[in-house]
């Protein structure tokens, strides 16, 4: 093997998709594509503006910080980096956590591979890390987003009013969660 040939860590592996970290290599993907679409910007509420000399200094610090898991989604098929994923907040004591996910690219929405993901993730969550309780937040406006979450169990729990103000208009958003009895495992 070639010594600058970089290994491919499939830390996570589902059938059309797998889950690895992030190194440093990726962060001119994040850079260029992940943290500039206008549509995944909406769908997240990112309003930030982000210098590379930022998205080094965010992956530094997250980097050591284990109250979090921060992964690349990527296509078992090519190896293609198409989304990010991270549980947050994991709090061992209290055996719960918080999801996010992100699919970098429209190319890809709708087709299941974020559910695939997200089920790989609270897997781990809940028969590794055991884990009781998972959460999240998702924008009311984002409807294929809470279906892939119901599909895998989530339940809404809240809603926040008017917790995004966003292109001039105030958007709830939705708390969901899923407990480990209640968790269903995505099949293709």
């Amino acid at each position: 093997m070639d010594t600058h040939e970089q290994v491919i860590i499939k830390f996570l592996e589902g059938k059309r998709v797998y889950l690895r970290p992030i190194e440093n290599s990726d962060l001119d993907l994040f850079y260029t594509r992940a943290l500039w679409d206008k549509e995944g910007r909406r769908l997240t509420g990112t309003q930030t503006v982000f210098s590379r000399v930022g998205v080094q200094n965010w992956f530094d610090r997250i980097s050591i910080d284990s109250s979090r898991i921060d992964l690349i989604l990527c296509l078992q098929e090519t190896d293609q980096p198409i989304g990010d994923i991270a549980m947050l907040d994991i709090d061992h004591q209290n055996r719960k956590a918080v999801v996010r996910i992100s699919i970098f690219d429209s190319t890809f929405w709708g087709n299941g591979f974020g559910t695939e993901g997200m089920s790989l993730l609270l897997e781990y969550g809940f028969n590794v890390l055991n884990l009781n309780r998972i959460g999240l937040d998702v924008f009311a406006f984002n409807e294929r987003g809470i279906k892939s979450y119901k599909k895998l169990g989530f339940k809404q729990e809240g809603r926040i009013r008017e917790d995004l103000f966003y292109n001039g208009d105030y958007h709830d958003s939705i708390l969901m969660g899923v407990m480990k009895n209640e968790f269903q495992k995505y099949n293709l």
